[in-house]
């Protein structure tokens, strides 16, 4: 079968790979659609994702959909035939972090499409995938391949906007109108928020951000003064979510965030240490935490996905052939003109 392999940056190539044998408790799933997450760019440009850097030719992709193939002996939660969505996690189940419920954090993490252990975790675009059953959801033929694809982007803004704690009524603001921020608008807005502020230094996404709920967007490159008169009285927003990755975003949510607020950072910040306003973390109690990936949230994303309670059909702006990889990666990395790119076989 053909998988997208990135051997360094800017050499990924379509090459044949063997199916690994199907234990009892897996699934064989053939792959139907995948979205080109902000990781997969990284490595694809970089050949790193903040410290975890490419050592070995890796399999890209971990946002995923398909249909079951073929079961393991003793799975009986999904039959051939059904359409799934796949969650890319595939922890322990046994160490502390797992038992506590928090399997993001877990020891052992298998994450697909990950250069953050070696040998590194294969990932998700090839033509079928053997997983685990218990990463596999189904959903409804109403759903679109695309639109399961996009259960993990949303299930990261889920968990950033469980981080950020009680959102009713609260004012929100968003830094980054990319996928990832245009998901924890979808979150944010079905969690109660009462009002959300969303800024980009590219003007196209921003509509996308409107169209994902979005009460107010603005240009932080053509118009910076609209965000200084947050600034007054030491900060106005109750939360603030850091989806960018970018450091001096950072300083400018502590200088617009309330005494008392919430700073979630949910971008991945360039690899070493970035600096942070203690004195204004400090001064003024702001929490800020850190959110990575999900836990739980995955088989919500999917409900809500599925029960049409979350549209994530705004984000979908392309859907091109992996055999045309390079054209998918380009148009990925170009904000001007897409949000998220899916790839199919």
């Amino acid at each position: 079968m053909h998988a997208a392999i990135l051997h360094a940056a800017h050499d990924l190539r379509l090459e044949n790979v063997d199916d690994p044998p199907l234990a009892a408790d897996e699934v064989r799933v053939a792959f139907r659609s995948g979205g080109i997450c902000g990781s997969d760019l990284s490595y694809y440009f970089k050949g790193r994702v903040g410290d975890f850097a490419l050592r070995e030719p890796l399999i890209l992709g971990h946002e995923v959909s398909g249909q079951v193939d073929e079961v393991g002996a003793d799975v009986h939660n999904v039959r051939p035939g059904d359409r799934v969505a796949v969650n890319p996690s595939r922890p322990c189940l046994a160490c502390d972090y797992c038992r506590a419920g928090r399997g993001n954090l877990c020891r052992g993490m298998r994450f697909f499409g990950s250069a953050a252990v070696f040998p590194h975790v294969q990932g998700a675009f090839r033509e079928r995938l053997t997983v685990r059953a218990d990463q596999c959801h189904v959903v409804p033929p109403s759903v679109s391949w695309q639109a399961a694809a996009s259960a993990e982007p949303l299930s990261v803004g889920l968990h950033a906007v469980e981080r950020a704690g009680e959102l009713l009524g609260r004012t929100v603001v968003v830094a980054g109108a990319g996928p990832i921020g245009c998901m924890t608008v979808l979150a944010a807005r079905a969690k109660g928020a009462a009002r959300i502020t969303v800024f980009d230094r590219v003007k196209e996404p921003l509509a996308v951000a409107r169209a994902c709920g979005a009460d107010e967007v603005v240009d932080a490159e053509k118009e910076p003064d609209r965000l200084d008169r947050y600034r007054e009285g030491k900060g106005w927003f109750d939360v603030g979510f850091e989806v960018t990755g970018a450091p001096a975003v950072v300083g400018t949510l502590f200088s617009i965030v309330r005494p008392g607020g919430r700073i979630v950072q949910v971008g991945m910040l360039p690899p070493g240490d970035a600096p942070v306003p203690v004195n204004k973390l400090q001064s003024r109690e702001i929490d800020y935490i850190g959110a990575f990936r999900c836990v739980g949230e995955y088989a919500t994303a999917v409900a809500m996905i599925a029960s049409g309670r979350i549209d994530v059909a705004p984000t979908l702006t392309h859907d091109v052939a992996l055999v045309h990889a390079g054209e998918a990666f380009a148009l990925a990395a170009d904000r001007s003109r897409s949000v998220k790119v899916t790839v199919h076989f």
